[in-house]
């Protein structure tokens, strides 16, 4: 379905957007004023020269108003500099605001919402659609006010000094307007599918780039270049569209304005010749400059329009995603300051999606202090209790407490201030290692890094590598193994002092060198806080205080290493002869 010719709500939310910047905003305007009548004061002046001064062979009077041209030419330059400056000045500070504004929100949506909304999407809708929404300002809206303006005075000149004259290019104008219309709305259709095949682009380009290394494992270079050809021909064929109806609308508008001129010049031709006082060769003159400057702002004005038209459709993409209230992230009200680490779940239900449920009414204690592994097949729920704890994800029913407190109070900043989580696929900016640790917070100094390091016995690992803390990692860190980028992710999560520490698989894809040196680092940094271990690895799981086995969802069992290892066809024992036994040997 085609979008509306033009949507005003839309335009009017735009427009809220100028009120921090209302000076500039009227400024514009009134030198897009300026701007009009000094352009339309030159082709006057030009018919009083001819007129007045060239005919009668007047030169001193000549030399007067080429003087006097010049000045109005000056001031025209004038104000087409200031106009066009602050223009694209105030676009850009709009879309300043909106970029900040729709990252903002972006960064208080739940996981759910990027679990489905394409990164390639998101990328666009922040940063081309974005570009484009300023294009309202520099080549739509104000381009469009003032050609309006413009053609307003050129008119109101041209009926001034010929009406006959003007009553010959007005019975042209309609005709021009027709075509003008059909354009837009044949290019506003072409733009939006334009829109879409970037964003298609976008997103398949960015897929590919990052899972590069799958792509090549499995041979998938021709299969996905045969994709991306079928996109990129989309992409193309929308592109040729724009060109085909402006390769035809152009021609066509330059045609209407030929032929009106030629109308003009024959009328006021043959009136001048039968002698005719009321049409003077200065009119002649003069129509030939005001022509032009009535109907190329009427020809451009669609282009303009167009411009204008492509940002709105921008603006709604953008508005959409801020609009997007229901992923956003329930607040509380209580500042999570310190916790003791006692955590409950209490009859918690989760699913992903509405149709199945992944967490199936759970209970579980964890007391302050206190060590627990989690293990279980996979899919069993072990790292969605992780993401529930964290609410990254809200649970359909249930309860969880920490401190006996609903986590659900708590400011989320504050909470998530609280919970330090080491993930199996560890995440790392393209920055220095010493930033990764920090995460630019400038209340940790270097030395403060340093000492956490040695504590923990990652410092000579560090130090061992070009640059030391200061070794850019690149993008997601893949100048490191994974084994240590697991240990700069343990002593990013020292660093931030929790009550309550998460690892999350941390240990289960790692060399047998970085595995002691995580266990020296789990060791230490699992003093004195509560600790959820979700593992793999038999060390970690034999030292947990308590042992949470989960199965579809369900927690099946829980005791010691001791206590379930002893029970006869015990889910545990099943999985610990199967699994870590072969640690063992």
């Amino acid at each position: 379905m085609a979008a509306k010719a033009f949507d005003t709500n839309l335009f009017k939310r735009i427009l809220k957007y100028t009120k921090p910047y209302k000076k500039r905003y009227y400024g514009v305007i009134a030198f897009a004023v300026f701007l009009s009548v000094f352009a339309a004061l030159r082709p006057y002046l030009l018919k009083q020269t001819v007129d007045e001064y060239i005919k009668p062979e007047d030169k001193h009077g000549l030399l007067i108003y080429i003087v006097l041209m010049g000045i109005v030419l000056l001031l025209e330059v004038f104000s087409q500099f200031y106009f066009v400056y602050w223009a694209n000045w105030l676009g850009q500070d709009i879309i300043k605001d909106i970029r900040t504004k729709l990252f903002r929100h972006m960064l208080s949506f739940r996981m759910k919402y990027f679990d489905h909304a394409p990164v390639g999407q998101l990328v666009t809708r922040s940063v081309s659609d974005i570009e484009q929404i300023a294009r309202i300002f520099s080549q739509g809206l104000f381009m469009i006010i003032s050609d309006l303006m413009k053609m307003v005075v050129v008119l109101i000149f041209m009926f001034y000094m010929n009406w006959r004259l003007t009553w010959i290019v007005i019975i042209a104008m309609p005709i021009l307007v027709y075509v003008t219309r059909v354009f837009q709305r044949k290019m506003q259709v072409a733009f939006e599918e334009v829109r879409n095949q970037v964003a298609n682009m976008n997103t398949f380009v960015q897929e590919r780039v990052t899972g590069m290394k799958i792509v090549q494992l499995f041979n998938r270079e021709d299969v996905e270049y045969e994709k991306f050809k079928d996109i990129n021909q989309k992409h193309n064929k929308a592109w040729i569209k724009t060109i085909l109806y402006n390769s035809i609308f152009f021609p066509i508008a330059d045609i209407i304005s030929s032929l009106t001129l030629g109308g003009v010049v024959l009328y006021g031709g043959f009136h001048i010749l039968d002698g005719d006082k009321f049409t003077t060769f200065g009119d002649l003159f003069s129509y030939t400059m005001f022509i032009g400057m009535l109907f190329n702002p009427l020809r451009q004005i669609a282009d303009k329009f167009n411009e204008m038209q492509m940002g709105m459709i921008a603006a709604n993409r953008v508005f959409d995603i801020l609009d997007s209230d229901k992923d956003v992230q329930q607040n509380g009200t209580i500042v999570a300051r310190h916790f003791k680490g006692d955590i409950r779940f209490e009859k918690v239900h989760f699913g992903y999606n509405e149709k199945e449920e992944v967490i199936k009414g759970i209970d579980l204690n964890v007391k302050a202090g206190e060590t627990i592994a989690i293990v279980g097949a996979t899919g069993a729920g072990k790292s969605t209790i992780i993401n529930l704890l964290n609410r990254f994800y809200e649970i359909n029913s249930g309860t969880i407490y920490i401190d006996d407190q609903n986590i659900d109070d708590f400011q989320l900043e504050s909470l998530r201030q609280q919970i330090a989580v080491v993930l199996q696929d560890v995440f790392l900016f393209a920055d220095t290692i010493h930033n990764n640790i920090t995460l630019n917070n400038e209340a940790i100094s270097r030395e403060e890094v340093i000492e956490a390091a040695k504590k923990i016995g990652v410092h000579k690992f560090i130090k061992s590598l070009p640059g030391g803390y200061d070794y850019d990692v690149k993008e997601r860190g893949v100048m490191l193994s994974s084994g240590q980028r697991q240990l700069i992710a343990f002593l990013r999560a020292y660093m931030s002092n929790p009550s309550v520490l998460i690892l999350d698989e941390a240990t289960s894809s790692i060399d047998t060198y970085s595995e002691e040196l995580i266990q020296k680092a789990t060791e230490r940094i699992t003093q004195g806080r509560t600790s959820i271990i979700i593992a793999h690895r038999l060390a970690t799981v034999v030292k947990a205080d308590k042992i949470i086995v989960m199965d579809k969802g369900l927690i099946v069992e829980e005791g010691t290493h001791q206590e379930l290892i002893a029970k006869t066809e015990g889910y545990y024992k099943n999985l610990y002869e199967s699994q870590f036994a072969a640690e063992v040997e």
